[in-house]
């Protein structure tokens, strides 16, 4: 069984910042890439998710135009765990900021995407 569990949501301040975490916890060979999306209100689906960040095992970064220069994604290999620190948060953040983690289960064979259940973030202006 494998988990994948976000947490470090929460409601602030226009110009504030968030850490979010993402833990991968279970029978697990391998995390690979590790990203974050939101999904903004309104929006319903696994499609209307944006992607925000991306890290691979070899710390290897992509970010989506809007948030270069305010977010910074990270990963604790020792601790399966990948964060994303938020700084100058604005309005137009807020929604719900998904983990999706690459994950070699243990014995198994191939890798596969597994998702949290996300985390709320809101920026009131």
């Amino acid at each position: 069984q494998v988990q994948v569990v976000e947490s470090g949501g929460g409601l602030v301040q226009s110009g504030g910042s968030l850490r979010l975490s993402c833990v991968v916890s279970g029978s697990i060979e391998r995390v690979n890439a590790t990203a974050w999306y939101r999904q903004p209100p309104g929006k319903e689906g696994e499609c209307e998710r944006e992607l925000v960040a991306r890290i691979t095992s070899d710390t290897t970064t992509t970010y989506a135009d809007s948030v270069k220069g305010r977010f910074t994604i990270s990963r604790d290999n020792a601790k399966n765990t990948a964060y994303l620190q938020m700084s100058s948060l604005e309005p137009e953040d807020t929604a719900v900021y998904y983990c999706r983690a690459h994950i070699l289960p243990m014995l198994g064979t191939v890798s596969r995407n597994y998702w949290g259940q996300g985390t709320q973030v809101t920026v009131s202006p």
